[in-house]
């Protein structure tokens, strides 16, 4: 249930890893990542879920929040350390905005 009927708009999110969906959802599961990259993960995830729209991102300094160009454009990158990259892409819908999670990727 979107929050728009108790008057706050969220985002609408949706995954193209099933692996990110679980990893956001099963406190159990690591997908293999760090425990800190996964706890870094669950943070950004409660802030993509809460936030209005893709502008609060670049609200917040300390996400280093950027829309990609060349092979990923149409793509925007957020911090989940000072090595790993959230990708992410932003749809527009007839309902709002929905939010992509793609991956998780070593941006070193």
């Amino acid at each position: 249930m979107r929050l728009e009927a108790l008057g706050c708009l969220t985002m609408d999110v949706d995954f193209e890893d099933a692996s990110l969906k679980r990893l956001e959802a099963d406190p159990g599961f690591t997908a293999g990542y760090d425990a800190a990259i996964v706890k870094a993960f669950r943070k950004r995830m409660q802030l993509i879920r809460a936030a209005a729209d893709d502008r609060a991102f670049y609200a917040l300094k300390s996400l280093h929040y950027e829309k990609l160009k060349g092979d990923r454009d149409g793509q925007s990158s957020m911090r989940l350390n000072d090595q790993w990259r959230l990708l992410l892409r932003v749809q527009q819908g007839d309902d709002g905005k929905t939010v992509v999670v793609i991956s998780i990727i070593d941006y070193h």
